[in-house]
């Protein structure tokens, strides 16, 4: 097992080197390490998942309006299925709480079976249109003036932190190296080798998959293609606070625009409720802040949908960018004769198909000529589990019983314990800040943001570290 941080990465040469630790690339990562490969996943970032990974809209797709034939359709088809097992077997939170495609006028409500039929061209067969009595029913506290809807059960809510921890801790078990506060500043080719310089020094590979996100274009370039520009597309969210959850009951969404699916409303699987996000195409790759405006736009429209939901305390806002690249389906290219595959312009469906996209990565980098021969068993994983659709620890008689810790709370409004920290900080693949932990724990998640946990969780913090 190797997790690095700081120090030299030079391991000689591997496999393939894996560049970006998001859900993509350790997704990636999980595949490759059923097989007797040296395989690395360099990142930037100090911690997994810290880029699009830590800030979607948490939801697991069904792929019915995905663009029938493309390349996402069909992943993100495979990906939910395999997500969704996977989910049960990780002890990742998951709840099957169901869509409904809002119609608000008779422009949007023509739309609705037309959308239907788009669902059974992406062999989703379960979606139907509802009037506007059938929506009430489902949804009493919906904004007035709802003509109908497309109802889509097989929607779920995810938790994405634990996804994708989930993913580099299992390829880390299985012998994978993960190396963080990696960034990669250039990529040159030697003698049948990529050698890919690092902050912390190169590393030499056979293969290399550039699963870099927002980066995806730049990684592209150090190779000398000039494939596709990769736009930062801000989407802004409000989370509200645990209260608002009883006036929400599907995933609430908006007939899908060019631009995106639009502004929802949707539960948590943390017992809260998301509105946005927002969807502003911007130059800055950085530029992850909230503004005045978009949360004014957010407001307004949630305001229609779920008027209540104004009323309701706000916990947190916060924003993350997705990569658009100009077209309406996933970026990714196998380059056989350079042993090289490219996993770029993964949209806001890249949680849903992230194992089907690791899978068909390892296809194009067989075809590259990498040889697998026979997959192994992958070490076995179970997440703590940070949703409330289960028990949590502070509620386990028994646990507590075997371990007071977990029944020593720190976090009151996340209901989060000592024993949770202190797994956490012990944890395969431990946070580096304050936020990892909050991401792997709901320490300081909750409607007081750590004004009142905040000094017991550093202090633990501190100590664990």
């Amino acid at each position: 097992m190797t997790v690095t941080t700081a120090g030299p990465v030079d391991e000689g040469v591997l496999d393939v080197v894996v560049v970006g630790a998001g859900v993509v690339g350790t997704a990636i990562a999980r595949e490759l390490a059923r097989y007797r490969l040296r395989t690395a996943v360099v990142e930037a970032s100090g911690d997994v998942g810290d880029g699009t990974s830590k800030a979607n809209t948490a939801i697991l797709h069904t792929g019915f309006d995905a663009v029938p034939g493309s390349l996402e359709a069909g992943l993100v088809r495979d990906g939910s299925r395999r997500l969704a097992a996977y989910a049960r077997e990780a002890g990742i939170p998951l709840e099957p709480v169901g869509a409904l495609l809002l119609a608000w006028d008779e422009e949007q409500l023509a739309a609705l079976p037309g959308l239907a039929d788009k669902a059974k061209r992406n062999a989703y067969g379960e979606a139907r249109v509802i009037g506007a009595g059938e929506l009430r029913s489902r949804e009493p506290h919906l904004g007035p003036g709802a003509l109908g809807a497309l109802a889509v059960p097989g929607e779920s809510i995810v938790c994405p932190w634990t996804t994708t921890l989930a993913y580099a801790t299992q390829a880390v078990r299985s012998g994978a190296a993960l190396h963080l506060n990696c960034r990669v500043t250039a990529v040159r080719s030697a003698d049948g080798v990529h050698v890919v310089d690092t902050v912390r020094g190169p590393l030499r590979t056979r293969y290399l998959v550039n699963a870099a996100g927002l980066r995806a274009d730049e990684v592209d370039r150090m190779l000398g293609l000039e494939t596709f520009t990769v736009t930062p597309r801000r989407g802004q969210l409000i989370v509200f606070d645990t209260f608002a959850r009883g006036l929400v009951r599907h995933i609430l969404l908006p007939v899908p625009t060019a631009l995106g699916k639009g502004v929802l409303v949707s539960p948590t699987v943390y017992g809260n409720v998301l509105l946005g996000p927002t969807a502003e195409d911007l130059d800055d790759k950085t530029a992850t802040g909230t503004t005045a405006e978009g949360l004014a736009q957010l407001r307004e429209k949630g305001r229609r949908i779920v008027p209540e939901l104004l009323d309701e305390e706000v916990t947190a806002v916060y924003a993350g960018l997705r990569a658009a690249t100009g077209r309406e389906d996933y970026r990714i290219d196998g380059r056989p004769d350079r042993r090289y595959v490219t996993v770029g312009g993964i949209r806001s469906t890249g949680l849903t198909a992230s194992l089907a996209i690791a899978s068909h990565v390892r296809e194009l980098l067989a075809d590259a000529g990498l040889a697998l021969g026979a997959p192994g068993e992958l070490a076995p994983v179970r997440m703590p589990n940070i949703g409330e659709a289960s028990p949590r620890p502070y509620r386990d008689a028994r646990l507590i019983a075997a371990d007071p810790e977990y029944g020593t709370i720190v976090c009151h409004c996340e209901r989060v314990t000592r024993g949770e920290i202190r797994d956490a900080l012990a944890g395969d693949i431990p946070p580096a800040t304050l936020d990892g932990l909050r991401r792997r724990t709901r320490a300081r998640g909750g409607r007081c943001q750590g004004f009142s946990c905040g000094a017991a969780v550093r202090e633990l913090f501190g100590a664990g570290r």
